[in-house]
Order: structure tokens, then C-alpha cells, then sequence
């Protein structure tokens, strides 16, 4: 059996962007969740949506929120110049000797009984056969 998760309207929203409740999914009056469950009922027109990401859910959570507590929209700004790199000696490369053709193309041997690669171990891995 395969778990996978469903396709709903939450696969739409893009992570930590606020997106207006009401445009994106319709129902019932919600509650915002920082003003907590004692709070009154806001239609959708008046919460916002927030799809956080989760550290053991690649699909996130999504939670409704006011005005007042809509997080804020975290922005990375992308560096506007490179880093200097420093000169760190760099390690010499090992480089393998190339095999020749002739070593790659010798026909193999196979167990006679079962009909499976020789190791080089000359015992059959599937029957046991020693081979000389």
C-alpha cells in the first residue's frame, strides 16, 4: 500500500504568502488562529491564509489569519555581488589508470548448473560448485 497525499486548494498557495480566504477557498465564517479559539467568527473576506512549511511535511500547514496577525512576508534578498573567494590549496587529483578493451571484453564464465557469473572467489554463488 502507497501513502500519498491528497490534491486539494492548499497545493495552490505558495509558502509563507498571505492569499485572501475568501478567493481561494469558500465556506463558513473562520476564526483567526493567533486570536485563538474564544475569539468571534471573521467572514473570509477579512483572514488570510498562510501556508507555513512543516519539518516532517513537504505539503506545509496552512493557517487563517486576521489583519492584525498576519505574519510578515519574509523576502531573501539575493546578494549583489559575489563573495571574494580565497586561494585554499587544492588537493592533487587522483586519476585512475584506464582499463584496456581487451580486459572489459573477456568472455565470462558461467556455472554450468546454473548459469550465473563465476565470482572470482571460483564458488558458485547460487549452488555452491568449487570451480579450479
Amino acid at each position: 500500500m502507497k501513502v500519498v497525499s491528497s490534491s486539494d486548494w492548499r497545493d495552490g498557495l505558495a509558502f509563507e504568502s498571505p492569499a485572501l480566504v475568501a478567493d481561494i477557498s469558500p465556506g463558513e465564517d473562520a476564526r483567526c488562529v493567533a486570536c485563538g479559539a474564544e475569539s468571534e467568527l471573521l467572514p473570509r473576506t477579512e483572514l488570510w491564509a498562510v501556508k507555513h512549511r512543516h519539518p516532517k511535511n513537504h505539503d506545509g500547514f496552512v493557517r487563517f489569519y486576521c489583519r492584525a496577525h498576519v505574519p510578515a512576508i519574509k523576502r531573501v534578498e539575493a546578494p549583489t555581488t559575489r563573495p571574494a573567494r580565497t586561494a585554499a590549496p587544492r588537493a592533487e587529483r587522483q586519476v585512475a589508470p584506464r582499463r584496456s578493451a581487451a580486459a572489459v571484453e573477456r568472455p565470462r564464465d558461467l556455472c554450468p548448473d546454473c548459469f550465473v557469473e563465476i565470482p572470482p572467489t571460483n564458488v558458485c554463488g547460487m549452488c555452491g560448485r568449487t570451480f579450479a
